[in-house]
């Protein structure tokens, strides 16, 4: 108890001596790995501008950025997160570029659906080059199921076509999207979604049914984000999974679960899991962003410090 209150202690005087301003130097060691945090993390501690948020993350030690709604905010502000992230030494994560929940994309050939995708593609091109990204997200929409009340799928069930029919059309899809990106070296990653808790419906939810795809693909465009909290619910068995995805992943996402919160708040061995990714990029000599999708367990500045403290506790390994 005494240890565990010092070190609470420790981390809360870190991070209040860490204040976020341009050139400030880093006053806390990095993390191992690239975790990466989003807008409004730390915002108690640094305010609501972004740029402040950034500056104050790497005052803590953490080496990546992540945004998924970079693409909604303006070319100013986009060339601002950049300007920030290459002060700071910081790596830019995903951002997204394409995702559908609800309506079939991918899985049905549709001309008008598939254009609007690949102008999707085009545009994320654009997005990565201001802000020097170099992958993004793509959600490859929901299955070819019956619909009713317009575009809400139908959870209760219905007709659907055989799934290797649809997998046929994402692949013909990613294909098209991968020769766009090839010329670039940019990576789309694409993201399996648990139907229990989250996303029902959607087409991908699993890691081997992601690695067959990408294998299909067969592009350096075409890859994995394999988000941690997705695939314990969809599936556990998470470092085997990993194991054997692990030539198809290029990005990890994570979140505890029960409750997407932060590391330690729920179910997983978050410590083992990053040992285990940081073992394997070392001998396979890859290097990894891991996306902080997920909420904070408790609100305002005591949540923040417990938010950097799960990230030392998972990282001490």
């Amino acid at each position: 108890m005494i240890r565990r209150r010092f070190l609470s202690n420790s981390v809360a005087a870190g991070v209040l001596a860490a204040l976020p301003y341009a050139g400030h130097a880093a006053t806390n060691p990095k993390f191992k790995l690239k975790y990466a945090p989003h807008m409004g993390m730390f915002k108690n501690h640094a305010g609501e501008d972004i740029v402040d948020q950034i500056k104050f993350a790497a005052d803590q030690g953490f080496t990546a950025w992540e945004d998924n709604k970079l693409a909604s905010r303006s070319a100013a502000e986009q060339e601002r997160i950049a300007k920030a992230l290459k002060q700071t030494g910081m790596t830019m994560g995903v951002f997204v570029a394409y995702a559908n929940f609800t309506r079939p994309t991918f899985a049905v050939k549709d001309d008008a659906v598939w254009a609007e995708v690949l102008q999707s593609i085009r545009d994320a091109v654009e997005l990565a080059r201001r802000v020097d990204a170099k992958w993004f997200t793509v959600v490859p929409g929901a299955v070819v199921q019956q619909f009713k009340d317009g575009e809400k799928w139908n959870r209760y069930g219905g007709g659907r076509d055989a799934e290797g029919y649809q997998t046929a059309n994402v692949v013909e899809l990613l294909r098209r999207c991968s020769e766009i990106l090839e010329p670039h070296k940019l990576t789309m990653v694409l993201e399996p979604l648990n139907w229990h808790t989250n996303h029902g419906g959607t087409f991908l939810q699993r890691s081997d049914q992601a690695y067959l795809i990408c294998r299909a693909v067969n592009s350096p465009a075409c890859k994995i984000l394999f988000d941690i909290y997705h695939q314990q619910i969809t599936e556990g068995n998470l470092i085997n999974n990993i194991d054997k995805s692990w030539n198809e992943i290029a990005y990890f996402q994570a979140g505890d679960n029960p409750g997407r919160k932060e590391p330690g708040t729920g179910e997983i061995n978050y410590r083992n899991v990053f040992r285990h990714i940081h073992a394997r990029s070392q001998a396979t000599e890859r290097d990894f962003v891991i996306g902080m999708e997920h909420g904070l367990s408790t609100k305002g500045k005591e949540g923040e410090i417990k938010l950097i403290q799960a990230y030392r506790d998972a990282d001490n390994f």
